[in-house]
């Protein structure tokens, strides 16, 4: 799988299915399509790429000559009902966007030790689709102040390095959220997936991060 076949793939998936009910509605979406297009891909959902370790990846594609690509997806939204051939669609509106942009970071964190710890591993892609345009706008305010700057993954920003919370975060929100490093740097590039409805929240973007291996 290469960046560019993932662009084709999703661009495809949108004309189908614009939108998801839920961030388990569009793993098993995307897995499908895969299988359509690629059947001679093995295909594996919830895989534990590490025998002694409690980690899984959402989706696991593994070819003939068994080599693996692990993904990784992120489906965050924003309140909106949509219908579509006949089904509607009730999205949530999920806030801190804060603890949605450092799970997706974390996700490109985790792919970069199963695409390095293994040699069966390719590489590893991490997806985010969202109605939400806080993740990929470009803040009004000076948004490198703020308590989530170092995870920020909006248009332009290149995710790298070593990213911690702010000092003025509070403790409760990183609990459970360490520091996480990156060995590599990925520019942020989002794209268009659909526009099921005209309204505030109507439409959708995504981002897909490819994790090489180094």
């Amino acid at each position: 799988m290469t960046l560019t076949k993932f662009h084709d793939l999703l661009k495809n998936l949108s004309e189908g299915r614009p939108v998801f009910h839920s961030e388990a509605d569009f793993r098993h979406a995307l897995a499908w399509h895969i299988h359509e297009t690629e059947p001679d891909l093995e295909i594996r959902l919830e895989f534990k790429p590490f025998h002694d370790e409690n980690m899984y990846m959402d989706i696991w594609l593994r070819d003939k000559e068994g080599m693996a690509t692990a993904i990784e997806l992120k489906y965050r939204t924003r309140g909106l009902e949509a219908e579509w051939e006949g089904e509607m669609f009730t999205l949530r509106s999920q806030s801190a966007q804060d603890t949605g942009r450092y799970g997706f970071v974390k996700d490109i964190s985790r792919l970069e030790r199963v695409v390095c710890g293994l040699e069966s591993v390719k590489a590893g892609f991490a997806i985010f689709l969202t109605n939400d345009p806080s993740y990929w706008s470009s803040p009004q305010r000076k948004w490198k102040d703020t308590n989530d700057a170092a995870f920020r993954i909006h248009e332009g920003v290149v995710i790298e390095g070593e990213m911690n919370w702010s000092q003025k975060a509070a403790e409760s929100v990183k609990k459970g959220k360490d520091s996480i490093r990156l060995n590599n740097s990925y520019d942020t590039n989002w794209r268009r997936y659909s526009n099921p409805k005209e309204s505030k929240y109507g439409k959708l973007r995504y981002l897909v991060v490819e994790v090489p291996r180094l």
